[in-house]
């Protein structure tokens, strides 16, 4: 998959046949992302075209919250990663900015899909919008299309449980440690990818040495303590118990992703790897003594091991 970050950037050439493009913020990825990918796919290939996922970096909502930015499911490897799973052929994600908050809606259309991207088919949700106020909707698109050669394609929403699939929706179940809802409306457990790096050595010192993730994330959608199943490691996946915040015991401000991993004891600093959280044990807690948290830690480690050994079953 082909990431662009400017228009000029594009090849001419792979898009000289046009392109079906899709616009959005695709954080997680989840079962509603899958329909409209799997679409985007199925239509670039009747076309005989490439195929075009749309983004922002910062997302919309970062650049508008800058003080107080919404939590993120996926950091921007994760995204590129997913995609790239999904076989997208280019990823345009330019940067959000002030000129790009006050396109107007067809000039956004005109300018960037039929001129830079050389759209011929758009496919998006239902709830699509886009442009200057979110002036831009289907009901835009389809009124200027025909005068440009470009068709449209509207999908509905995915609905799991009575509840519409959203990435809003899978924040907030993340955020209210419901996991296996999170699990539902992805299509898979909830996940963090990143880099194992060196941490303060704290969890060995306590006797539960542990993996510490970048989150390279301002906000986590997650906090707490969980079960978790970690892939990219040798052997398999690995089962432990992680927690995701700021050590409020030893005055921490910055959170952390800390992984034990049970019956393991290798040296995987500078690995990528992924996080999958498979069940919410507990929220954070600040402890008197570190007597009482290494007490709690036993208890938490074998809570998680009866959950994984259940998930497994």
């Amino acid at each position: 998959m082909r990431l662009v970050r400017h228009l000029t950037d594009i090849p001419y050439g792979d898009i000289a046949s046009g392109s079906v493009v899709t616009i959005g913020s695709f954080d997680g990825l989840h079962l509603g992302h899958d329909q409209l990918l799997a679409r985007l796919k199925s239509a670039a290939r009747e076309h005989g075209m490439v195929s075009v996922v749309m983004s922002f970096e910062p997302t919309p909502k970062e650049f508008f919250q800058a003080d107080r930015p919404p939590a993120r499911l996926m950091r921007f490897r994760e995204k590129f990663d997913g995609l790239a799973g999904h076989g997208i052929d280019m990823f345009y994600c330019p940067r959000f900015s002030d000129p790009m908050r006050r396109i107007s809606g067809p000039d956004f259309i005109r300018r960037i899909l039929v001129h830079g991207l050389n759209a011929r088919h758009v496919v998006v949700g239902d709830d699509f919008r886009f442009a200057r106020r979110r002036e831009g909707d289907i009901g835009l698109l389809e009124r200027i299309s025909g005068a440009l050669e470009l068709t449209v394609e509207q999908l509905p929403s995915v609905v799991v449980d009575g509840i519409r699939v959203s990435s809003t929706a899978i924040r907030e179940a993340c955020e209210g440690g419901q996991m296996q809802r999170a699990a539902a409306l992805l299509g898979r457990p909830y996940r963090m990818s990143g880099k194992i790096v060196r941490g303060e050595q704290v969890g060995r010192v306590l006797g539960y040495p542990t993996a510490n993730v970048d989150l390279r994330r301002r906000q986590s959608a997650v906090m707490g303590i969980f079960a978790v199943r970690v892939h990219g490691l040798d052997g398999g996946p690995c089962d432990g118990v992680a927690s995701v915040g700021s050590r409020p015991t030893f005055n921490g401000t910055k959170p952390l992703l800390e992984v034990h991993l049970f019956d393991f004891d290798e040296d995987v600093y500078g690995r990528y790897i992924h996080v999958d959280f498979i069940e919410r044990l507990r929220g954070q807690k600040k402890y008197e003594n570190v007597d009482d948290l290494v007490a709690q830690m036993h208890v938490d480690a074998d809570n998680a091991r009866s959950v994984l050994a259940a998930d497994a079953a």
